[in-house]
């Protein structure tokens, strides 16, 4: 396989020649620096260190100067390049390392590149070891040896040595998926992961990471039962406010009782609402609340008076109330007919809301038929789903809450994490 060589060259020769004789590449990039951006002067550069002519390399006081490292290294002129930055500006570095990173990867596509940081100035050996750990194909090191101080190894005893960044290359390279999961996009993580690879140290931390994604996304996606199950699979490795948080949240969403089972479900969809509109999508977000507001009066009236609201008695009708039957003899009740059934046949909390907020809901539910959702053409704008959420907040989860408190729900559950831990 073909080999490539990057590598910084600073001030000292040693490690560069070192670097290529223990590896013996077949071709070579050399990092270097020109003329000093302040005062002109080319002589502080590191460029010739590779191009200088005759004896160009002096260390010591004593010692003999020195031929430059191609020379030095046997590298003949098509086995090598030079490429010029800046000596303390890391941000360009690292520029220009990352473009020669994808030049040599579109030249030598099947190459084994290595980029060894150890010459060079500190931003230099920065810039190199930043562009390097973005590339899971790229491998870093450095020339090692035997110290007496700080300063440097010891003469002869150089050495080039890999440098382990896979903790720090995968948590550069799964950042944007921690990142996903602040937005709530579980779905989007787990895409993203399921083509990544990991190395062989972190197999079971990227495994948790991906199926943890995998279970939010499910629940985001209304899979309770798929969600409980894979968190219950991960459950001895998860914070234990976590584990009993969410885990609990999902057993009620998976409960047998029904009753306490929708009425889990209800307060789960407006918190799948509120995580569209943390997502800036405001249309869905309302579409999900008009749902709510259908199915809470669905529920209201399925578990205080056995009305079904897709096959209603004609003796369950109150008086004052005429629903026609439709093509098929059934009489079924839309959303705002089922909140008047409330109204008329129950007592409590619900009753209470409806007869106080009828006319806010039907201005509320104006704002999702003009949606582009529901039977219109304008795109919700977040000014007006925020004047709804208040109103929810306010005025609708206060009198679920106080319905479901019937079947043991009392509290609002907490929403799906927003962080990765």
């Amino acid at each position: 396989m073909t080999k490539i060589l990057i590598c910084t060259v600073g001030g000292s020769h040693q490690p560069i020649v070192s670097a290529i004789n223990d590896m013996r590449p077949d071709y070579v990039v050399f990092i270097c620096t020109d003329k000093d951006r302040a005062t002109g002067q080319s002589g502080s550069g590191s460029r010739t260190q590779i191009e200088g002519k005759g004896n160009c390399i002096t260390f010591g006081k004593e010692a003999k100067p020195l031929p430059n490292i191609p020379t030095q290294t046997g590298l003949l002129a098509d086995q090598y390049q030079v490429t010029l930055t800046q000596s303390d500006d890391l941000d360009q570095v690292y520029l220009d390392c990352s473009a020669v990173l994808d030049e040599l990867s579109q030249r030598f596509p099947q190459a084994n590149i290595i980029a060894d940081y150890t010459g060079g100035t500190k931003s230099m050996s920065a810039g190199l070891v930043l562009a390097a750990v973005e590339r899971p194909d790229i491998d870093l090191q450095l020339v090692t040896g035997s110290r007496t101080d700080l300063i440097k190894v010891q003469d002869g005893s150089q050495f080039a040595d890999k440098a382990d960044c896979e903790r720090i290359r995968y948590r550069r390279l799964t950042e944007p998926y921690r990142q996903a999961w602040r937005r709530y996009a579980y779905s989007e993580a787990l895409a993203g992961l399921a083509d990544f690879k990991p190395p062989k140290g972190l197999r079971d931390e990227y495994t948790r990471f991906k199926e943890l994604s995998r279970a939010f996304a499910e629940w985001d996606n209304f899979n309770h039962a798929l969600g409980l199950s894979i968190l219950q699979d991960f459950a001895p490795t998860l914070p234990e406010a976590m584990r009993i948080t969410y885990i609990d949240i999902a057993k009620r969403l998976n409960h047998q009782n029904k009753s306490k089972r929708d009425a889990a479900c209800l307060f789960d969809l407006y918190r799948n609402a509120e995580r569209r509109a943390a997502q800036g999508r405001y249309d869905d977000a309302v579409a999900r609340v008009y749902r709510l507001i259908e199915w809470s009066a669905q529920w209201i009236l399925e578990t205080r008076c056995n009305i079904k609201t897709g096959d209603i008695q004609t003796d369950q009708l109150p008086e004052g109330l005429a629903i026609k039957p439709n093509h098929k003899g059934k009489i079924q009740a839309g959303l705002f007919e089922a909140w008047q059934l409330v109204k008329l046949k129950t007592q409590g909390a619900g009753a209470r809301f409806i007869t106080e907020q009828e006319g806010t809901l039907l201005h509320h539910l104006k704002v999702r038929n003009n949606s582009i959702l529901a039977h219109g053409f304008d795109p919700i704008p977040q000014s007006d789903w925020l004047i709804i959420y208040t109103w929810l907040e306010q005025h609708f989860i206060p009198m679920l809450l106080a319905e479901a408190a019937e079947v043991g729900i009392k509290h609002l559950p907490e929403q799906l994490p927003s962080q990765y831990l």
